[in-house]
């Protein structure tokens, strides 16, 4: 998990987007408004359930978040452009996006979401209208119920808690929808992401060694936090 936001507008080829992968991002902070009870008697899929229950959009105290939609492309190229150098370990952004390529990647979180492969918000400051980051819930386990976190944050936004005040928002909905752990993932290196997981709450769980590879397809180690619906929000 990591941060972005915006990015410059460099003229490019268009090249296929590349799959979003489970990403390491950056900071956010506050409520969310949406409560929907997952419904615990449709086990045939549970994703796909969690997705029809979670709401289009809700709000925190500065922020909106909205479900991915192809008129957020400009937003989004522009973000990850201007964050391209503090965005070494995720997957999905590691060249500039043009305006194609931005409209591809939005399309294609929608269709994830719609698909019920997991729920996907891009958060916006409420006063500003800015594009604040993306967050996401993936690798769900309906039979705990489980997931991980995702989380990339503008970058240029850094030092303000919007990014934590999106990504608690987000485990407020995930818990409110019913599930009982949520996970991050981060690389060792990564120790930006690690210390943002912190401050949502998430407890550190143990290293991980050789569970992953990185965006260069080197092997490396990854630390597992998690927080449970039990565990104490943090203020």
């Amino acid at each position: 998990m990591l941060p972005p936001e915006s990015r410059p507008v460099p003229v490019s080829v268009p090249t296929p987007v590349p799959p979003r992968v489970p990403s390491q991002g950056q900071a956010a902070a506050s409520t969310a408004s949406a409560t929907a009870a997952l419904p615990a008697t449709d086990q045939r899929s549970g994703a796909q359930a969690l997705a029809a229950a979670a709401p289009a959009g809700f709000s925190s105290a500065r922020l909106r978040l909205e479900r991915p939609r192809a008129a957020h492309a400009d937003a989004v190229r522009e973000s990850v452009n201007a964050s391209l150098a503090g965005l070494r370990f995720v997957h999905w952004a590691q060249q500039a996006f043009g305006l194609d390529d931005a409209r591809r990647f939005c399309e294609a979180d929608a269709e994830r979401v719609a698909a019920g492969e997991c729920l996907i918000y891009f958060a916006f400051d409420r006063a500003s209208g800015r594009f604040v980051g993306n967050l996401d819930l993936h690798s769900f386990d309906h039979a705990v119920p489980s997931c991980q976190i995702g989380y990339v944050g503008d970058t240029r936004l850094a030092g303000r808690g919007l990014m934590r005040e999106a990504a608690l928002a987000l485990i407020d909905l995930g818990f409110g929808l019913g599930l009982q752990r949520i996970e991050a993932r981060c690389d060792l290196r990564n120790e930006r992401s690690i210390h943002f997981a912190q401050t949502l709450g998430l407890q550190y769980e143990g290293l991980m060694r050789g569970a992953a590879r990185d965006p260069q397809g080197q092997l490396c180690d990854e630390v597992l936090l998690a927080r449970l619906r039990s565990d104490a929000r943090p203020a």
